[in-house]
């Protein structure tokens, strides 16, 4: 009898030993990426924020997702601005896709021009000082992403189901209307089509909300965890952040029930307009004065 307790206890201490190994190759493979992928942004705090929020004890906070077309050679344009504002304590999240031709004062280089255009001009800080000065709010996260690192991730995390609304054709594929699986390249097509949705650019959101939350949804799920590997390379090629590892494990401890429940906005009243044969869209000055206010109430600022 002794025998065998000896042998599971060696068995035991023999797993117990291997999971420590796994985890802490693991750790040590996500620090790495986050490392990899950390970068500073400098930038003033806003006059609407006075001091840097505390994560630990779970105060709202608001992040910028830029989704970027970049190649050899040429910095792009943020295809993509997504605000969102969390908040623990109501476990809610307002997502709000800024209109990328959303005429407004590009901050720092004393220009009005499209929205989408401080990326081009001044990378990330300019295009965070931008966007803080639009929805008078602190941003206080961002990460910028390579759209290429789109299509790969789905093809990690698995095909992502969609309920499309309208039958269309993009790029040389057609789109059903009705349910969909959409691999990478489908879904990153599926997204970006615009000119033939009658919502136009708040269609185009609508399907950006719905692949976002598809991919949240399969990135729990166990096959996407054995993949992990797959996943940090993706993001070490594709992705910058100002997010460091310890925030994002405070985060995801303190914020998780937050982002499950995503509540979308837009500016959608706004009017379309040319001007030197270029087209704008120019905001709707009350609908923007509504959404600051809302956008502030949830960051809890005064």
């Amino acid at each position: 009898m002794k025998k065998a307790y000896k042998i599971v206890a060696i068995l035991t201490m023999a797993i117990i030993g291997v999971i420590v190994i796994v985890f802490s190759t693991i750790y040590h493979d996500i620090k790495t990426t986050a490392h990899e992928i950390y970068i500073p942004v400098i930038a003033e705090l806003p006059a609407s924020r006075e001091e840097e929020i505390d994560i630990e004890i779970g105060e709202p906070f608001a992040a910028l997702i830029l989704g970027v077309d970049e190649r050899q050679g040429d910095r792009g344009r943020s295809d993509t601005m997504i605000v969102l504002t969390v908040n623990p304590s109501l476990e809610t999240t307002k997502l709000l896709s800024i209109p990328r031709d959303s005429y407004t004062e590009i901050i720092g280089k004393n220009v009005q021009d499209k929205i989408n255009h401080a990326y081009a001009f001044g990378g990330i800080e300019m295009s965070v000082k931008t966007v803080e000065h639009l929805l008078d709010i602190p941003i206080d996260y961002v990460a910028k992403i390579n759209m290429e690192s789109f299509v790969e991730l789905i093809d990690i995390v698995g095909d992502i189901p969609v309920e499309n609304k309208l039958d269309f054709e993009y790029e040389g594929q057609h789109f059903q209307k009705g349910p969909l699986q959409l691999d990478g390249e489908s879904a990153l097509k599926y997204v970006r089509m615009r000119y033939d949705d009658p919502e136009g650019d708040f269609g185009r959101q609508n399907r950006q909300k719905e692949i976002i939350q598809g991919v949240m949804k399969n990135s729990l799920h166990v096959n996407t965890v054995l993949n992990y590997k797959s996943i940090l390379k993706t993001l070490e090629n594709h992705v910058e952040t100002n997010v460091k590892l310890d925030e994002m494990l405070v985060i995801r401890k303190n914020y998780s029930n937050s982002l499950k429940n995503i509540e979308q906005h837009y500016l959608k009243n706004g009017t379309g307009k040319k001007m030197n044969g270029i087209y704008y869209y120019l905001l709707n000055d009350t609908e923007l004065e509504l959404l600051q206010g809302t956008l502030k109430k949830h960051l809890e600022i005064d």
